[in-house]
């Protein structure tokens, strides 16, 4: 997750103007003329859980850099730990801009870590995926999906109730501190008849893989799925894809989003209210969130929140899991999420672990 910005004494005096004045929409292919002048003097962002990998960052810090001169370094972290680096750091921040799960963007807004920028596409955001204020907004949503190695197990799960009866090998990722791990959790609840005010029955499914030796809690990485660490990843479908596609061994993998229930949820910029570069935090907000932002996301497997209002190019479609395999997925209640996700990590720790082989 995003570590803290930097000061907030730095961000009013360099920034005040910019965070108060009334921008004009900027045009499809281009940003507000007075935010672009006051990035390209700081010259630099900084940011945390936004590596290169993940749902294409890649090209957009590639983009800010070549139209917008912005020198740009990332530390890849959970949604908590940006979070806590941001309250650890306080007006000594070091890190602009920051990505977290859906349901960390109330947490970071509670905790008094989190600017307030709204990009010229605002309104094209529904009102179910950003903070009315402006602290959070979803760039792009994600659905858990399984990533099955296919060489390991011939006949690859397609639910969570066949992965569970099966022999298999299964990582979740660091559930507590990964919004997708987290995901991953709730996701099997929801197919095993809980929700997000009911995680029994997928702690217990997971509890009873701990206790066979056959559970992993490492974040989900390519190295990982190259060297077939674990049978199957529970992954964000973008991920899924991107990941294989980075593989030399890709067609072991099959992507399947479980036909027994799935949740649906996202990504959230947050920008660090003690930001050292506090414009060039805004000008990749407002990028994220134009048109070539949004494609951005697309081509990494993501599917941009704006998706309604943008043509997505014929490749990138076909890039996409089948619409059909979205069947039983639903939308996280996030609401109810975010109290349940602040006593995930505890539970996940002495129910779950405890018993671990």
């Amino acid at each position: 997750m995003p570590p803290i910005h930097p000061s907030r004494r730095r961000f009013l005096a360099t920034g005040a103007l910019l965070a108060t004045a009334p921008w004009a929409p900027a045009a499809r292919a281009g940003m507000p003329d007075a935010l672009v002048r006051a990035a390209r003097a700081e010259g630099r962002i900084v940011s945390v859980g936004m590596p290169d990998g993940w749902a294409n960052w890649k090209q957009t810090w590639a983009d800010l850099s070549r139209l917008y001169g912005l020198a740009h370094v990332d530390t890849d972290m959970s949604s908590a730990e940006e979070i806590a680096k941001m309250i650890a750091e306080g007006a000594h921040g070091t890190v602009d801009i920051g990505d977290v799960g859906f349901e960390f963007g109330a947490v970071a807004k509670a905790r008094g870590v989190t600017a307030a920028y709204k990009p010229a596409t605002w309104a094209q955001v529904p009102d179910w995926a950003k903070d009315p204020e402006g602290h959070w907004a979803l760039g792009y949503t994600g659905t858990i999906a399984l990533a099955v190695n296919t060489r390991r197990l011939p006949q690859a799960p397609r639910t969570w109730r066949e992965l569970f009866a099966s022999r298999a090998r299964v990582d979740i990722g660091e559930v507590g501190r990964a919004a997708q791990a987290n995901a991953g959790v709730l996701a099997a609840a929801v197919a095993l008849g809980g929700g997000e005010q009911q995680l029994e029955p997928a702690l217990a499914a997971f509890g009873a893989l701990a206790r066979a030796g056959r559970l992993l809690s490492v974040n989900p990485a390519p190295a990982l799925m190259e060297r077939g660490e674990a049978d199957v990843f529970v992954l964000w479908d973008f991920n899924a894809l991107a990941y294989r596609d980075t593989l030399p061994n890709k067609a072991d993998y099959a992507i399947v989003i479980p036909a027994d229930g799935s949740v649906t949820s996202g990504y959230t910029s947050i920008l660090n209210v003690h930001a050292p570069h506090p414009n060039a935090a805004r000008l990749a907000r407002e990028y994220i969130f134009s048109d070539a932002g949004q494609l951005n996301l697309a081509r990494g497997y993501a599917r941009p929140v704006r998706v309604d209002h943008l043509a997505l190019p014929a490749d990138v479609q076909a890039r996409l899991l089948a619409s059909a395999q979205y069947r039983a997925a639903r939308p996280v209640h996030v609401a109810e999420w975010t109290e349940a996700a602040r006593t995930l990590g505890p539970r996940w720790q002495g129910g779950v672990l405890a018993g671990a082989r």
